[in-house]
């Protein structure tokens, strides 16, 4: 095996790695923050600026760069290399594969943000040895991926896994897909930022304050922080995001049966409290039988699971 460059294309941030295959060594990496506001010209230019970064940092030379694989936040045509659809991106119809193609000259896979932080965990992390499990990452949006008889499954039209958009609460809040009461306008971290800003506006008080910059999301951190100091309000969105995950979860137990359920993203990673109120609430709601063989683990490999799983697109 030789190297490839991994991409993770999320919500906020591009992130890119020229990865050594066998070993899954990170050797360099770029990270440039996305500005959906400013159009898919503008996240093209910044992928292509972190790709280059990449290549520039490392000692390893072009010709021994076998493939680039991109993982984006959305659904994509993987056989044609096309961001199909990513509304947390504002992106539509993308041709990433064609596009960057034409930069490098090196051959290059897409394939979902969720897809290539489960395939770097089977790979070298949380999943690894294990045939049939499910991650589920919280992160701006709610995602997941399968894995069964050791494969990833992806689904006749290569969108399975979308568990964000189970609906959770018939006619409910309005999710960034358009539909009402998905499970991501729940329990993802933009829900969790927009039930505390939606309370702050109407004059709930919280030690969130303390941390908020202006024209800055609410952060991962900045939850954690008021947690730890016992906010009130912090805790209540953060009940009501596991209440809603756990159900998810349990959806997922009762109807896959896997041995394992990874869980990661920057809510996950940050804040145990999250971690552990929602895989107890998941086991209460699971059926019994599939509930009292399921595992849960938190996700290894960070924010690397994705740029590593993404350098191995090629071999799908």
């Amino acid at each position: 095996m030789g190297y490839a460059i991994g991409i993770d294309l999320g919500g906020t941030k591009v992130l890119s790695a020229l990865i050594n295959k066998e070993t899954g060594e990170v050797v360099s990496s770029a990270k440039k923050k996305t500005k959906k506001d400013k159009g898919p010209t503008r996240i093209i230019e910044k992928i292509i600026e972190s790709i280059q970064e990449v290549m520039d940092a490392s000692y390893v030379p072009k010709t021994q760069i076998e493939s680039i694989g991109i993982g984006a936040a959305g659904q994509v045509d993987r056989e044609n290399g096309i961001l199909l659809s990513a509304p947390n991106l504002d992106c539509f119809n993308l041709e990433l594969k064609k596009i960057l193609e034409k930069e490098f000259s090196i051959p290059t896979f897409v394939g979902n943000d969720v897809e290539i932080a489960t395939l770097g965990e089977i790979k070298f992390g949380a999943g690894k040895g294990c045939k049939n499990l499910v991650c589920v990452f919280v992160g701006t949006g709610v995602g997941s991926g399968i894995v069964l008889n050791g494969k990833l499954y992806t689904g006749s039209t290569g969108t399975a896994g979308e568990i964000g958009h189970i609906v959770v609460d018939y006619g409910g809040r309005q999710c960034g897909c358009g539909a009402m009461g998905c499970l991501e306008a729940y329990a993802s971290r933009l829900a969790i930022e927009k039930r505390i800003t939606g309370a702050l506006k109407k004059g709930r008080n919280s030690v969130i304050l303390d941390y908020l910059e202006d024209g800055k999301p609410i952060s991962s951190s900045m939850i954690k922080k008021s947690l730890e100091q016992g906010d009130e309000l912090v805790t209540q969105a953060l009940d009501e995001a596991s209440e809603y995950l756990s159900a998810g979860l349990a959806s997922v137990i009762n109807f896959i049966n896997p041995e394992l359920i990874i869980l990661g993203g920057g809510l996950i990673d940050a804040i145990d409290y999250f971690y552990n109120k929602t895989i107890l609430k998941a086991h209460v709601k699971a059926l019994p039988i599939p509930a009292s063989k399921i595992q849960f683990k938190k996700a290894q490999l960070g924010d690397f699971s994705g740029v590593i799983g993404a350098a191995f697109l090629s071999e799908k």
